[in-house]
C-alpha cells in the first residue's frame, strides 16, 4: 500500500499540490504548499498527530516529482 499522503510535483510557479487519501480510495486535496511549515499546517488541520515528524516517513509522506523538502518550480 502506497502512502497515504501525497505531496506532488511542483509547479511551475512554485508550489505542491498535497493530497490525503481516505478509507483507502478518496483522494482528498488539502492546499498548495510552499514551505514545509504550509506542509505542517495542512496535516494539522487534517488531524495528523506530530505532523513535523512523519513528514520524512515513507509510509505516511510519498514525495513525488523532485525532491522532498524542495519547493521551487525549477
Amino acid at each position: 500500500m502506497s502512502a497515504p499522503i501525497v505531496v506532488h510535483r511542483p509547479s511551475p510557479m512554485g508550489g505542491r499540490q498535497v493530497t490525503v487519501r481516505l478509507h483507502d480510495r478518496d483522494e482528498v486535496l488539502l492546499g498548495t504548499a510552499y514551505s514545509d511549515h504550509d506542509l505542517v499546517v495542512f496535516l494539522e488541520a487534517a488531524g495528523f498527530d506530530d505532523p513535523g515528524r512523519i513528514i520524512d516517513d515513507s509510509k505516511w509522506v510519498e514525495w513525488r516529482g523532485v525532491d522532498a523538502h524542495r519547493w521551487d518550480a525549477g
